[in-house]
């Protein structure tokens, strides 16, 4: 059985590293607009789990329940994380090509 050649697999791990600083980065700037309630929450959130704004449609403030404006807002932040955690896996996970990155000491990248 022929050995695995270490530098030519260095290499390898190392654009995956490049490519992957690279797809973090620019998960950074985009940006998914998120809504609950019927449209009348938006929470606008990066790749890199920054909120950057939240949206109340003026229908949806009763000051008889701010209860439910609460619950509101925190079901659209809560979606927009996993939306956006959703969408770095789909950039990131795509960079391993399945490798398990844990065995090669490198679960540290992010995914």
């Amino acid at each position: 059985m022929r050995q695995p050649n270490m530098q030519q697999m260095m290499k390898q791990v190392q654009k995956m590293q490049a490519d992957m600083a690279a797809a973090q980065e620019a998960l950074k700037t985009e940006e998914l607009d998120v809504t609950a309630g019927g449209g009348m929450v938006t929470v606008k959130i990066t790749g890199g789990l920054e909120v950057k704004g939240i949206t109340i449609d003026p229908d949806a403030i009763d000051p008889e329940d701010a209860e439910l404006l609460q619950d509101t807002v925190t079901a659209a932040v809560n979606q927009a994380i996993r939306e956006a955690q959703e969408l770095a896996e789909k950039r990131l996970g795509g960079l391993t090509g399945g490798m398990d990155l844990g065995a090669l000491g490198l679960g540290g990248l992010g995914v």
